[in-house]
């Protein structure tokens, strides 16, 4: 496997400025809109608990805090990098033992450990990245990626996209590859904030996107955009930041109308909400 660094330019913006402009990302995004069919799973009060009320000691907590299903994201993720850190290790007869030791996952509890060695297992199995050339293969643990400055009608904005794999394919053009666990459809939305990305960050280069997951081998179909098509995503962009500040905006001239800011949506997503413990609004059982 070939591994190519690729070098950028700094961009002459001063990035210590670019960190206290409007922001914007796919997760933001589905905070705005669910994904199509999940309608009525969406509830904005958890953008608000996540944006505005984000510095509350306890809902910091809850933040910092990974779910079940973050960790075993995160632990695939690094499995797979650990992997390839050695380009014999997909070889050697005891290499599942050491990316295991790697991701310390005796300390896990069970169900996240045996999810993980099956994820390990299946990566073994068929290694996917095996022989890519590698452009970039995030650990997963990297933190806030380095924000890409969007400017749309005089309006600027930082656009945040962590990758999970880059690679180039045999005809030079780039393919973003986003890993995944758990049960959760693909969101296509995902797939064209990277190819935006990617515009800006290796601009006049091909690119596609695509997701795996990790668990049970599903891939999705390549995924494309024409220049009108990510003109289009990076209008929205700019659209969500705007309202986004605006509500930030006002919450902070009257934090006593949070709830209608930011209203809630009670039902079923209560139940796997990361803020149920503390929303007034939460309903832990759900009757289907």
């Amino acid at each position: 496997m070939r591994v190519l660094l690729l070098l950028i330019k700094k961009p002459t913006t001063n990035t210590r400025f670019m960190a206290w402009r409007p922001s914007a990302s796919f997760h933001l995004w589905s905070l705005f809109e669910p994904a199509i069919g999940q309608e009525s799973l969406h509830c904005d009060m958890k953008r608000g608990f996540s944006k505005a009320r984000s510095q509350e000691p306890a809902i910091k907590a809850l933040n910092e805090t990974n779910t079940k299903q973050q960790q075993i994201g995160h632990l695939a993720q690094k499995g797979v990098y650990e992997f390839h850190q050695n380009n014999l290790i997909l070889d050697r007869a005891n290499s599942l033992q050491q990316v295991t030791e790697a991701l310390s996952l005796n300390q896990e509890p069970e169900e996240v450990r045996q999810r993980i060695i099956s994820v390990l297992k299946r990566y073994q199995e068929d290694p996917i990245l095996l022989g890519k050339e590698i452009i970039r293969l995030s650990r997963g643990d990297e933190g806030i990626p380095k924000p890409i400055l969007i400017e749309y009608s005089k309006y600027q904005f930082n656009l945040y996209a962590a990758t999970d794999c880059i690679f180039r394919e045999p005809d030079g053009t780039l393919h973003i590859l986003d890993f995944k666990t758990g049960k959760s459809e693909f969101d296509l939305r995902q797939g064209y904030v990277y190819l935006l990305a990617a515009s800006y960050l290796y601009p006049n280069q091909p690119a596609i996107a695509s997701f795996y997951n990790l668990e049970n081998g599903k891939r999705s179909a390549e995924i494309a955009a024409t220049p009108i098509q990510l003109k289009a995503i990076q209008i929205e962009f700019s659209k969500i930041a705007q309202k986004h500040q605006k509500n930030l905006a006002s919450y902070r001239k009257n934090p006593d109308l949070f709830d209608q800011i930011f209203p809630a949506n009670p039902g079923s997503a209560c139940r796997s909400c990361s803020f149920n413990s503390i929303c007034n609004y939460s309903v832990i059982e759900v009757s289907i």
